[in-house]
């Protein structure tokens, strides 16, 4: 298979990491990475306990994760995941094909896999790895719209009107005055796409908008109506470093 030359200034040339502990589907795999030329191995690994070291050690873009693995399947391990990379799941088994894109894979391969297959999913992954580096970059300071991911499209909100964000396991729940959004998304990734100075994170579990604050009262915020849990680590920084600051420039 003739490869193609390595775009060594291509900003969206992914990391990847191949998790899967049949050698023959990792050449297969690696074979074909090779012959793309837009993508950089990292490692490969045959257990998930072996990938989580991997990634903890290396700057990781993009997993092919194989299901049917030693100890800990791939769609457990990729659960277990505070903020995965993007990934596509390759494997003999049709019947996870649900439940995998329940956690917004990029791709779902079935083996043996042909390269046509390959190459849209890398493609795909790409393209989502394109639209996501340029949302990072935009300044979001200076314009109330952002996007968020659903799947592999982005909706645009206005963070302005966002009155709190809501972890909910492996999503999370956007709150407007009149309606809901639910996102696969980490609090951790939305939390640095949005303003510092407005944003602040009250609970484990809440990211609140602090411009819409109704009442700060004990271990209670009530935003938009709704009473949410403070924490009393978060309390003193709250009042100390959003609402003192922000009463002092009015």
């Amino acid at each position: 298979m003739a490869t193609l030359p390595p775009k060594e200034d291509d900003p969206y040339k992914l990391k990847c990491l191949i998790i899967d502990d049949e050698p023959i589907a990792v050449r297969g795999i690696i074979n074909y990475i090779n012959a793309l030329g837009t993508l950089e191995i990292v490692g490969h690994c045959s257990t998930a306990m072996e990938a989580s070291e991997a990634l903890k050690a290396n700057t990781v873009d993009l997993l092919f994760l194989d299901i049917n693995m030693p100890y800990l399947t791939g769609l457990e391990f990729l659960e277990s995941l505070e903020n995965p990379p993007l990934c596509i799941i390759t494997t003999a088994y049709a019947e996870y094909a649900l439940e995998g894109f329940r956690l917004n894979v990029v791709d779902y391969l079935m083996k043996p896999i042909s390269f046509q297959r390959f190459f849209q999913a890398v493609s795909k992954a790409r393209e989502i790895f394109r639209s996501e580096l340029m949302l990072k970059e935009e300044p979001q300071e200076s314009n109330s719209d952002m996007y968020v991911r659903q799947g592999d499209s982005f909706q645009r909100i206005r963070w302005m009107d966002i009155l709190y964000i809501e972890s909910m396991q492996n999503y999370l729940k956007i709150h407007f005055k009149d309606e809901a959004l639910i996102i696969h998304q980490t609090m951790a990734s939305i939390e640095a796409m949005l303003p510092k100075d407005y944003f602040f994170r009250i609970h484990r579990s809440y990211l609140i908008n602090v411009s819409h604050i109704d009442t700060i009262s004990g271990g209670r915020v009530i935003v938009g109506g709704k009473e949410l849990p403070l924490s009393r680590q978060r309390r003193d920084e709250l009042l100390n470093s959003v609402v003192y600051k922000n009463l002092i420039s009015k």
